[in-house]
């Protein structure tokens, strides 16, 4: 029997939130945009992701409004993936998440997350030691760490070896992007995974 996706015997608002970003994949697909991936086959690549299931995530959380679909060419027609001021605000949990896996779980610093303005590390509620103010997520640097692959063979991999601010577009080569997908997720698209993409991306 299939497990449902609320709690309806629970009053509570972790509950109501873990009824969206609470399946597996989801809190990556919006660490993956607040990172500033926003084309279907650049997650797809990234996240190692089977399609069917990125296509439903992709679509639950823009009809949730923490992604918005736009529009960025018209032949043929391509949209992408843009977080929401709904999305940014789970930035704060998502930074928590790091930290504490970091903590528990590894040892080996990934990324750092600094002010841009004085390149100080964020403190661990996103708040900036040396200026003593919370730091808007436009302005977080994120700056690879000595844990990183430095020879990925993922192009979105390869874009986030460099230092950028949270929010910015990363640019890949999108061939590419397709040609890195294992043969099992690269297979033809059903319907769900083709609204996702509005066409190759």
């Amino acid at each position: 029997m299939a497990l449902g996706k609320d709690y309806a015997t629970q009053e509570c608002s972790i509950a109501r939130a873990l009824e969206i970003v609470g399946e597996r994949w989801t809190l990556l697909v919006i660490r993956d945009a607040l990172y500033g991936v926003r084309r279907y086959n650049d997650f797809l690549v990234h996240l190692g992701i089977p399609r069917a299931v990125l296509a439903a995530r992709l679509q639950l959380l823009t009809t949730e409004g923490i992604l918005e679909k736009r529009r960025y060419q018209e032949s043929p027609p391509r949209d992408e993936y843009v977080v929401t001021d709904r999305g940014i605000a789970l930035w704060p949990t998502l930074r928590s998440l790091g930290l504490w896996g970091r903590e528990h779980f590894s040892e080996t610093q990934l990324r750092s997350f600094r002010h841009a303005a004085c390149g100080t590390e964020l403190g661990p509620y996103g708040e900036c030691p040396a200026c003593g103010t919370v730091v808007p997520v436009p302005d977080v640097e994120m700056v690879p760490g000595p844990g990183l692959d430095a020879e990925p063979t993922n192009p979105v991999s390869r874009a986030l070896l460099k230092p950028k601010r949270l929010l910015e577009p990363i640019e890949t080569d999108s061939v590419r992007a397709v040609e890195s997908v294992p043969a099992q997720q690269a297979a033809e698209p059903g319907p769900a995974q083709q609204a996702a993409e509005s066409g190759p991306v």
